[in-house]
């Protein structure tokens, strides 16, 4: 069975021949397991033969990106979107942010005016070849793109940005609806020019540790009529959605169902996503990928018990595509990530 067979049955709520594998790793982490065993010339993902395979466009307005500081341990560098980033030299930990384009209506339409579809938002030789490559491997091909809520904190100080949301929803919706429908056109652009995806992945983080960023009544009010419209475009062209969105976002699960996204990753072990609680009460509506803890990587037998008592609820009926409940930090070994991922092929069989 390929990959594309597998993740599509999945999807579907249908019981492959194992969960699918898919997993996000640290730069810094890949780096560690190089000096491990990890074969320099073998990308990781190949090595694991993860399943998943995303492309995408530039859907930023496209601002020319500046070095303005950086030492052995810093770099500070201006973003596509017009801000001000500073980060750790090896992209290990979330950046700080500095400044943000967007402090006012007027500075939105002046971006706004920025964000039009344009065949050069793809890097085609590049993206062909490497898409050719998955194809002919059997790879399952995503459509990803950042998107809602957590990309215009790219824009925008999230405190402001919340604030917009209660006090100014009109505004919030036209800037939403304003990228998803770029996002949209980007999308028709690489499937007329030889792209042929599976699903889409797209990513917004809605949660934190604790619970929702927004309540339920303001995903309803601001967002998911553009999720709606996102959702619907990509199932008419047979495409599942995979939504990304971090933290504790339970409550909005039977929303997010109702917009038309078909699963959620990657399910926060830390912020309160429970596999054990979401698969019986939401699983024959959503498929779920995720929810493996990362903390209990290092621990084997802890690992083992938390893979096997998860999968044995997660995988009946399918629904369910393995990943960590993030991504793999760099205090995992190489040794310590082989270990997980034959776990996940012992107690994934079905």
């Amino acid at each position: 069975m390929t990959s594309r067979e597998r993740v599509r049955m999945a999807l579907e709520h249908r019981e492959p021949d194992r969960v699918p594998i898919q997993d996000s790793i640290w730069s810094a982490t890949v780096s560690r397991w190089h000096k491990e065993g990890l074969p320099e010339e073998i990308p990781v993902s190949e090595y694991f033969d993860f399943e998943i395979v995303g492309f995408g466009a530039d859907l930023s307005p496209r601002f020319p990106i500046k070095v303005l500081e950086r030492n052995e341990t810093y770099i500070v560098e201006t973003t596509p979107y017009g801000g001000i980033r500073k980060n750790f030299r090896d992209y290990s930990t979330t950046p700080e942010i500095i400044d943000w384009p967007i402090k006012s209506k007027e500075d939105w339409y002046k971006i706004k005016d920025r964000l039009q579809p344009d065949i050069t938002r793809v890097d085609w030789v590049s993206s062909l070849n490497a898409y050719n490559r998955a194809y002919e491997d059997g790879k399952f091909i995503t459509y990803n793109a950042a998107m809602g809520y957590d990309l215009f904190q790219s824009y925008i100080k999230t405190e402001e940005l919340l604030v917009i949301l209660i006090e100014d929803p009109e505004w919030a919706k036209d800037m939403f609806r304003t990228h998803a429908i770029l996002l949209i056109e980007m999308a028709k652009i690489m499937m007329e020019h030889g792209f042929k995806f599976d699903g889409a992945f797209l990513f917004n983080d809605m949660g934190y540790r604790n619970g929702l960023l927004f309540s339920p009544k303001t995903y309803q009010r601001v967002l998911q009529e553009t999720d709606a419209m996102v959702c619907e475009f990509f199932h008419k062209h047979n495409m599942p959605v995979i939504l990304h969105s971090c933290g504790n976002v339970k409550e909005l699960i039977p929303y997010l169902i109702e917009a038309g996204f078909d699963c959620l990753q990657p399910l926060e072990v830390k912020a309160g996503m429970d596999l054990l609680e979401l698969k019986p009460k939401f699983g024959d509506r959503i498929a779920f990928m995720g929810g493996i803890d990362v903390r209990k990587m290092t621990d084997p037998i802890a690992i083992e018990e938390e893979i096997s008592r998860k999968f044995e609820v997660a995988k009946k009926g399918g629904g369910y595509i393995y990943h960590s409940d993030h991504s793999i930090p760099k205090n995992v070994s190489f040794e310590d990530y082989k270990h997980v991922i034959e776990l996940v092929k012992k107690y994934g069989r079905y």
